[in-house]
């Protein structure tokens, strides 16, 4: 990548930075919205809100947020790993999946309520600072957590690119696969499984110049004209095989011609109920969870090593959040795939996410005739190739090769939220990982370190047992103390028997910070398993 950069060295987000990155920030901008529109309104349909609500989120994330973050190459929208929580929620507020119209749309806005309450929260988690909390969570079970998520998205939007639609839990549909496959709707099950192939044969192509359009946008370049030529939005029915199926336009996607319309005001009378509640919580701690994590990972792709304040992130989305409900968006993340897509786009600074809320809002205003002419089949290939990406093989893999104590909580985590719900599967997965401590011979919420000092005026702190999530706040107090004194610090490990992997990532970042201020922070180890 081309590291022309302004006269500091490194692209800022602000008014130079605006002027000097202006064309490679409004290309990947661009190359960005065409990923982001079939995501945006594939995200809300099958989160049981109107398609135009995922493009509110988007705008907004990319309009307001840009201005508020300081995360440089994060896009902001709305992400896969929320249409869990989004889908339950209006469920639970009596979403009848078009059945009746009136009680559809009155449990969106019941739910926007529960987001714009979900958005203050997580404004005072920002101000407050209790990034650090999120920061928390066994890394084995968020991962456990965004792997059952993809299951169920997987077990949800598979009927629909098969131009069925079949309620049930998710275990359920998913032992169903084979026969959506024998009672699809042929003309709908054609264009979605032609959908997935285009997509997945898109790493393929050798062709750069037919690679400088991303995959959605290519593969709605040959669905939305086939969709026409069969027909699929023509209310009407054909017979194939000696059998009839429907065709019209409820197999495609429908976004109001007048944006404003489509303003949604939220309805608060839900908040304080039981289901209220829970996804008010759902909301915001899943999404501060995954939103952070994005952030990180992003930072650690950035050609030049910028670092999100996580807090100021934090605040940032729940401003956007809170807006984007009021107006009738879905919640948003930082999403990991459309940042991804911008840091190899080429952005330099955060107005690569301005413009592509700018090219969403210009489109939806503009041509809401084509959008309206994209099957539901199509959206929802994209999404099965989402949910397959959050829970395939290789996740597996990779945490099994962190250790079995990383495998049994993963595992765990995602059987407890297809058997009960996130929250609680969730809380599964925490529980499974504080059990194992305990079986390791650690203790929670305490240190069992010895702190000798040196000779030589240096610190070695001696960690014993299991040193997990919970065990990093007492570490980090140790840390803080001898960094204030200008210590230089060993940390022993030799005689541990786990150490978590969030903790080993969170001593890294504070080796940085003492060799940013001239000091030494050095790890020892053995055969421990450090769980990476």
């Amino acid at each position: 990548m081309g590291m022309s950069s302004d006269p500091s060295g490194i692209p800022k987000g602000n008014l130079q930075g605006f002027k000097f990155h202006f064309k490679n920030d409004i290309l990947s901008g661009f190359l960005v919205f065409l990923i982001a529109l079939p995501l945006c309104l594939g995200i809300a349909l099958a989160s049981g809100y109107p398609a135009v609500a995922g493009i509110f989120t988007a705008i907004v994330g990319g309009l307001v947020a840009t201005f508020l973050s300081n995360s440089e190459l994060t896009i902001k929208g709305p992400a896969a790993g929320l249409i869990v929580i989004a889908l339950g929620c209006v469920q639970e507020f009596g979403f009848t999946g078009g059945v009746d119209p009136a009680k559809d749309f009155q449990a969106y806005r019941l739910a926007l309520g529960i987001g714009v309450v979900a958005g203050v929260y997580q404004i005072i988690l920002g101000l407050f600072r209790v990034g650090i909390l999120m920061k928390l969570f066994p890394s084995a079970a968020i991962h456990g957590l965004l792997a059952s998520i993809g299951i169920i998205i997987i077990s949800k939007q598979f009927p629909v690119l098969m131009g069925l639609n079949p309620q049930g839990a998710p275990l359920e549909l998913l032992a169903s696969i084979p026969s959506f496959i024998l009672n699809m709707n042929p003309k709908v099950g054609l264009i979605g499984i032609l959908g997935v192939a285009i997509v997945l044969s898109y790493g393929y192509i050798k062709n750069p110049k037919l690679k400088i359009i991303p995959a959605p946008m290519l593969m709605l370049f040959v669905i939305v004209p086939l969709g026409a030529f069969l027909g699929v939005g023509v209310e009407g029915s054909y017979i194939f095989n000696s059998q009839t199926y429907e065709l019209g336009p409820k197999f495609l996607v429908n976004v109001p011609g007048n944006l404003m319309n489509a303003i949604t005001l939220p309805d608060f009378s839900g908040v304080t109920t039981e289901t209220g509640i829970k996804y008010t919580v759902l909301f915001a701690i899943i999404g501060t969870l995954e939103s952070m994590l994005s952030a990180k990972a992003i930072d650690q792709i950035d050609p030049w090593n910028r670092k999100t304040n996580l807090d100021r992130d934090l605040l940032a989305t729940g401003i956007a959040n809170t807006l984007a409900a009021s107006i009738g968006g879905l919640p948003m993340i930082s999403e990991i795939v459309r940042s991804k897509a911008n840091i190899d786009n080429g952005a330099r600074t955060r107005f690569a996410n301005f413009y592509h809320g700018m090219f969403l809002l210009i489109c939806v205003a503009l041509i809401p005739g084509v959008i309206n002419q994209i099957p539901l089949a199509a959206l929802a290939a994209l999404l099965v190739i989402t949910g397959y990406r959050l829970a395939s093989p290789h996740e597996f893999i990779s945490i099994y090769r962190e250790g079995i104590d990383q495998f049994i909580i993963f595992v765990s985590t995602i059987l407890g939220v297809l058997a009960t719900d996130l929250l609680k599967g969730l809380a599964i997965g925490i529980a499974v990982n504080i059990v194992i401590h305990f079986i390791r011979g650690g203790s929670i919420f305490t240190l069992n370190a010895k702190i000798i000092p040196e000779r030589d005026q240096s610190i070695t702190i001696f960690l014993r047992s299991s040193v997990i999530f919970s065990s990093w706040i007492p570490l980090r107090k140790q840390l803080q103390r001898f960094y204030d004194d200008e210590k230089r610090v060993t940390l022993d490990i030799t005689e541990t028997k786990m150490v978590d992997r969030r903790v080993m990532s969170k001593i890294e970042d504070w080796q940085q910070k003492f060799k940013e201020k001239g000091l030494d922070l050095a790890v020892r180890a053995r055969h421990t398993s450090i769980d990476e």
